[in-house]
């Protein structure tokens, strides 16, 4: 089972994503394409016991425009899976 995260879309700083494969306690984190370095916040804690779901998650207004994309961390901490780029304006 390949874990995998999927951008959908990012509307009024809100990005919507999915999930499938991703057990609880996995995290999701924002990775400045530029640096290549997680944003310090927001990180998303996968709660749900079942291993896919959806996520929403609020950009702070500290999130520069850029290009960025999400990664899942397994619950140890090591890369699960990583989604397409998006554009932050």
């Amino acid at each position: 089972m390949n874990p995998v995260i999927k951008f959908i879309e990012l509307e009024n700083r809100v990005i919507s994503a999915i999930y499938r494969n991703l057990m609880v306690k996995a995290k999701v984190v924002i990775v400045d394409k530029s640096s290549g370095e997680p944003l310090p916040e927001p990180v998303t804690t996968i709660a749900s016991p079942v291993p896919s779901g959806s996520l929403r998650i609020r950009l702070p207004d500290t999130v520069k425009p850029g290009a960025y994309f999400l990664k899942a961390l397994n619950g140890h901490g090591e890369d699960a899976a990583q989604s397409a780029e998006f554009q932050v304006n």
